[in-house]
């Protein structure tokens, strides 16, 4: 799947392309992150334990965060996403769908824990 990538980005076990913009230890408050999921791919559940804000750049998708019941975003939608909270996007378009990551604090990979076959799914 990493042929498809754009320069700049990386293949994550997520099932999407990430591209750091800001993402450094001497600014530990915040990271920005570019992903870009391909047509219908849904990204791996997952948790953080920082708090993220996903801002659409382009395409539709269909979000899940903890137990509400998942809902369309497209350009330009902003979504909240609390530390610890189940989460995973469907690109439910015909094209890329492209969204920043802004993490409080930074995000590090200790950050991350994969919900992938848990039982319990929200």
């Amino acid at each position: 799947m990493d042929g498809n990538s754009k320069p700049g980005e990386v293949w994550t076990s997520e099932r999407c392309f990430i591209e750091e913009l800001l993402n450094d230890p001497v600014q530990p408050d915040v990271s920005v992150a570019r992903s870009r999921v391909e047509p219908g791919i849904t990204t791996e559940l997952h948790t953080l334990d920082v708090l993220e804000w996903y801002v659409i750049e382009r395409g539709q998708g269909l979000i899940r965060v903890g137990d509400a019941t998942p809902w369309t975003v497209g350009l330009g939608a902003k979504v909240e996403i609390p530390a610890f909270s189940p989460q995973q996007i469907t690109n439910c378009g015909s094209s890329d769908l492209v969204f920043l990551c802004i993490c409080v604090p930074r995000f590090t990979p200790s950050c991350y824990t994969s919900l992938e076959g848990a039982d319990d799914d929200p």
